[in-house]
């Protein structure tokens, strides 16, 4: 029996779901002049959603901690302060995306209700994996987002690029939700139960004749989520996909979702299989100096700067990971700080590309930033900033990701992985820092000055973006506090 008290709980995916369903009929009525009904109504669905989540009715507060969480459906969605927290900045994000794609998706004959509708399904499905209390509530989330993400990547139906890279993410995307669907059917057929709960307590047992059974679901559990993250050498369709996929598809996919990555990942191992620790740390730490390697040499090498980010997102992926093996809340918390601050970069970085953009030129290569400073001092400022704060020099918002994911790698005694991950950093400096060399040290092809790029919501948003990446850099604590208090940590 569905109480009362089980649809206040879910009152912000409810108000979503229905919202987006009213979207879809209004979108039919709309004539393609009146599509900006689409993209204000999009970012007012996701205002109210926030404020749900924050303030609405069954609201749990988001500094009030795990220790405050409130259950629904007999425990199967979850929501508590970490639930929310990544709620909140998904749906920031979220918008951010809105706003910077409009001039994109305009300019292209791409300015569809579609894009919307299938964004904020994703969406739904990132709320959903981030308050999992179940096995089937996690794979309910990860399919819509990643079913919704398959789609907007061959939203334009003309480029061969779309389409090939939406096979390649659809096909290998089969392939990972085929073994994390695996993975989890030998979880439930050690442990008898789908609640995360109750795996964690039959985890908890050293010693368990189902144990092996369980230990190999762990396997594929961890094969699903490396995937999904997008970690080597489960990297392979991430740059075929970011380069491949519209700029303003790109720049959803490269953001929001990490923020969805982490909260499964921390349901399943931290929720569900706490009791496997030692093992699975093991398998991410392999995975985390793979994906520092990877990530970070192969990005060296690329000239469009695309695929440089996706790259740069693979050797992110790692030092994420680096907090997720610590295994313990201040590993947790350093892992969330982390996907947050790189959330609000990506969207950032490939939110200039989309500035930059206009009809019949992409902005996708490195040398077209040239003598960007010469052009326009503001954007060459703005992407700086940007490009530093991916690179992690202080005092940038990045720079305090990497150090505190670094300490958490400390505090579990894997220094020789801190090391590693500190040696990567200092590698993945120099493709950051080529960006900027472009910019300030090279002759633009054409020296007149830059036309005024986007629109001028676009241009101010990008703006205040790139400024708290600075900002933050400042008050980075505030941020990581709330990490802390949202974990259960006091």
């Amino acid at each position: 029996m569905i109480s009362l008290t089980d649809i206040l709980t879910l009152l912000p995916e409810c108000f979503l779901t229905g919202a987006i369903c009213v979207l879809l009929l209004l979108d039919v009525f709309l004539k393609p002049s009146q599509r900006d009904v689409t993209h204000y109504f999009s970012i007012a669905i996701l205002a109210v959603t926030a404020w749900l989540v924050l303030s609405g009715p069954g609201a749990v507060t988001v500094t009030a901690g795990a220790a405050k969480s409130v259950t629904a459906f007999g425990g199967m969605f979850i929501r508590d302060g970490m639930a929310d927290a990544l709620k909140l900045f998904a749906l920031l994000t979220s918008a951010l995306v809105f706003v910077y794609a409009r001039p994109y998706l305009r300019d292209r004959s791409l300015y569809v209700g579609e894009y919307y509708v299938l964004c904020l399904f994703a969406v739904l499905g990132m709320m959903f994996l981030v308050s999992a209390g179940s096995l089937v509530i996690v794979y309910l989330g990860l399919e819509l987002l990643a079913l919704s993400s398959y789609a907007l990547v061959a939203l334009n139906r003309d480029s061969r690029l779309s389409s090939e890279a939406a096979m390649k993410y659809f096909v290998l995307g089969a392939l990972a939700s085929g073994m994390l669907l695996y993975g989890m059917s030998l979880i439930y057929g050690a442990a008898h139960t789908l609640d995360l709960n109750g795996i964690r307590e039959f985890a908890a047992v050293p010693v368990n004749a189902q144990s092996k059974l369980l230990l190999t679901g762990v396997v594929f559990v961890v094969v699903g989520i490396a995937f999904k993250f997008g970690a080597a050498p489960f990297h392979m369709w991430l740059p075929d996909v970011y380069q491949g996929a519209p700029t303003a598809v790109t720049v959803f996919i490269g953001s929001a979702p990490k923020l969805a990555a982490f909260g499964m990942a921390y349901r399943l191992l931290e929720t569900g299989l706490d009791g496997a620790g030692p093992h699975w740390q093991q398998m991410l730490a392999v995975l985390a100096v793979a994906s520092l390697a990877i990530g970070n040499i192969a990005a060296i090498m690329q000239s469009n700067l695309k695929r440089m980010l996706a790259y740069s997102t693979i050797s992110h992926v790692g030092f994420l990971l680096l907090g997720l093996v610590n295994g313990q809340p201040g590993g947790y918390a350093a892992a969330m700080f982390y996907a947050i601050s790189y959330a609000l970069m990506a969207a950032a970085a490939f939110g200039m590309i989309l500035l930059l953009s206009r009809a019949g030129f992409e902005a996708e290569e490195i040398d077209d930033f040239k003598g960007l400073n010469q052009r326009s001092p503001w954007h060459a400022f703005l992407m700086l900033l940007v490009m530093f704060s991916l690179a992690g020099v202080p005092p940038m918002f990045g720079f305090f990701g990497k150090l505190l994911v670094l300490k958490a790698a400390i505090d579990a005694h894997q220094i020789w992985l801190a090391v590693t991950g500190a040696v990567f950093a200092i590698v993945g400096i120099f493709y950051y820092l080529r960006v900027v060399k472009v910019m300030y040290f090279d002759d633009a092809d054409d020296e007149s000055r830059l036309p005024t790029p986007g629109d001028l919501p676009m241009r101010v948003t990008i703006s205040m973006n790139a400024l708290a990446l600075l900002v933050l850099g400042f008050f980075w604590g505030p941020l990581y506090g709330w990490c802390v208090r949202s974990l259960g940590i006091y």
